[in-house]
């Protein structure tokens, strides 16, 4: 991913004078402990900036100070922290997240009182602080995540669970509000399902940039044959698959496109990428995409294939919410009488650590028949081994004016498949009503996959705070 900055949270201490400040000035010590533990910096008040101490906030003028602060680190920080170490006082706290004005995930902890601690030195009444919290931040329209349960000692284990699944909904949020998505080359004329809106999807921030194949396609002609980086090019990509004797001479061609394509991401601050792999690519260069695209999303910069940009933003979207490699994959053959199941596949552009199998390059199937197998080569052949994985899918829905999308989980199973390219066969429980789902809202024929259930992370950052329309598949 291009951010690879240690995420930051603002931490927010919420507290009532008339409650003992030494329970706050532990969850304070504690909660910062466990923040740079898990590898989070963060943004808090001094200990002696309020009253109250322990930085802890009560009142608006209290609120107002951790606004001041917040506003001064708006560009470090990704998310609030709200820790509740008692009862707390809604006015400080709301005013602290209001004026700071930061636009930014909010996560709300509340600590649990002990049953033989109950004393008016010891009890903490956060239980109730803490529907008082999230009462204002629904009044202010600020929307906010909650933890897994509603309160807990701020020694448990759920403290950094709930972080680090909180850290995870922050990149995605920010992530896609801030996407800037690379195409390359025109969409194929015969790929209208994959047409998007590029307004639409501008409206969350997320932005297009284009460019024509024939530049790229001029950059990697200026590249000499005893260039240096390419030959070190040539080498990783015989490293990352294994590559037929027959097809070596291809190679040069293949890293000088590959290093191109790297070039233009790298001049433009492209998040994922979508490349027009078919079929002006192989006509007029003499090779395919895939390699290059396997290879960017090896480096967690996604790659689709066809011109699809919201296929590209799907990708994107799982790679932050698991920090590991997606792939883009048709939904595309039945398996056997097993109506859950279905073989996905796609010429040849999955990431290796996707596959978590050996691969080898290989020629186009469908094209090599036609353009002929020495113009198609660069292709990877893999078969995806078995495992949990998370499947999404948007789409810009011009008639409504709107993204929408769908999510899910599934396995990925070890039957085999007599086909070449990238195979995997799915299963997914109920598979046939989400293909009417898919059929009867016009999605497009490929779905992002990723390895692992993020299907929660996902559901609240698109629900909860992108306000996407989101289908979720049980």
């Amino acid at each position: 991913m291009k951010n690879k900055k240690k995420l930051c949270f603002g931490v927010i201490i919420g507290t009532r004078a008339y409650f003992n400040s030494a329970l706050a000035t532990d969850v304070r010590r504690q909660l910062l402990k466990t923040l740079t533990d898990e590898g989070y910096d963060y943004v808090i008040l001094p200990e002696d900036a309020t009253p109250t101490g322990s930085s802890s906030i009560e009142t608006r003028e209290d609120g107002l100070k951790c606004a001041a602060l917040f506003r001064e680190n708006r560009d470090r920080i990704d998310g609030i922290i709200v820790s509740l170490p008692n009862f707390g006082f809604e006015i400080g706290i709301i005013n602290a997240i209001s004026v700071a004005d930061l636009h930014v995930p909010v996560l709300v902890q509340a600590c649990n009182d002990e049953n033989d601690k109950v004393d008016l030195d010891s009890r903490r009444d956060a239980f109730c602080g803490k529907i008082s919290v999230c009462n204002n931040l629904y009044q202010y329209g600020i929307p906010f995540t909650d933890t897994v349960l509603h309160t807990y000692s701020i020694y448990s284990e759920h403290l950094a669970n709930d972080i680090n699944r909180f850290a995870a909904i922050c990149r995605v949020v920010n992530g896609l509000r801030h996407a800037r998505i690379g195409a390359i080359g025109a969409r194929p004329s015969g790929f209208q399902t994959v047409r998007a809106s590029e307004k639409i999807l501008q409206t969350s921030g997320i932005t297009v940039v284009p460019v024509d194949l024939s530049e790229i396609m001029g950059m990697a002609w200026a590249i000499k044959d005893d260039d240096k980086a390419l030959l070190e090019k040539v080498a990783s990509i015989k490293k990352y698959a294994g590559v037929p004797s027959q097809y070596e001479e291809k190679l040069l061609l293949q890293a000088k496109f590959g290093m191109a394509v790297e070039q233009w991401i790298d001049d433009n601050d492209i998040d994922a990428v979508a490349i027009q792999c078919w079929d002006s690519l192989e006509k007029n260069y003499g090779c395919a995409a895939c390699v290059t695209m396997s290879m960017l999303g090896e480096k967690l910069i996604p790659a689709a294939c066809e011109v699809d940009i919201a296929g590209a933003v799907s990708m994107y979207a799982l790679t932050l919410a698991s920090g590991r490699s997606s792939a883009l994959l048709d939904w595309n053959n039945n398996f056997a009488e097993d109506n859950n199941k279905c073989v996905c596949t796609h010429c040849g552009n999955f990431p290796k650590s996707f596959v978590m199998d050996n691969i080898e390059l290989g020629t186009l199937g469908v094209l090599g028949r036609t353009l002929g197998k020495v113009h198609t080569f660069g292709a990877i052949y893999g078969k995806v081994k078995a495992g949990d994985f998370t499947f999404f899918r948007i789409s810009t829905d011009d008639p409504r004016g709107c993204i929408k999308s769908y999510l899910g989980e599934g396995k990925i199973t070890d039957d085999p498949y007599g086909m070449d390219g990238c195979i995997a066969v799915t299963k997914v429980d109920n598979l046939q009503k989400l293909m009417k789902y898919i059929c009867k809202n016009g999605f497009e024929h490929h779905v992002a996959m990723c390895r692992g259930n993020v299907k929660d992370i996902l559901e609240e950052a698109i629900e909860n705070y992108l306000g996407w329309k989101l289908y979720v598949h049980e």
